[in-house]
């Protein structure tokens, strides 16, 4: 069984901040950060291969800069938090669930005449 990576890749948002905010060490929250995304890349190119690993890589790095910015609006922890609940979501549809439990398009079975 494969452990997801969502809760990985937001828990390494919120703890990095967390980190960074508790210790007053932006760099310490910084290396959480990395470690957290690191280990999620790694896992994903395994199971996904390298374009979904540098795909979601990638949100995750938004991510991280659109929180310094929307944290100037609603303030440091709303926005990891919300930028956090974006990237577990995104994961878990585009490397969690596997493709037969995703849902396609709804199909709507022909009327009977």
């Amino acid at each position: 069984m494969r452990p997801p990576t969502a809760p990985i890749a937001a828990g390494s948002l919120i703890a990095g901040y967390a980190v960074a905010a508790g210790t007053g060490s932006r760099p310490l929250g910084g290396v959480v950060l990395a470690l957290g995304g690191l280990l999620c890349v790694r896992l994903w190119a395994r199971r996904h291969g390298i374009r979904t690993a540098a795909r979601l890589g990638g949100a995750g790095l938004l991510a991280f800069v659109l929180s310094h910015v929307l944290a100037l609006a609603i303030g440091a922890w709303p926005a990891v938090l919300l930028l956090a609940a974006a990237v577990a979501a995104l994961v878990w549809s585009q490397a969690d669930v596997r493709p037969a439990e995703r849902a396609g398009p709804l199909v709507f079975p022909p009327r009977a005449r």
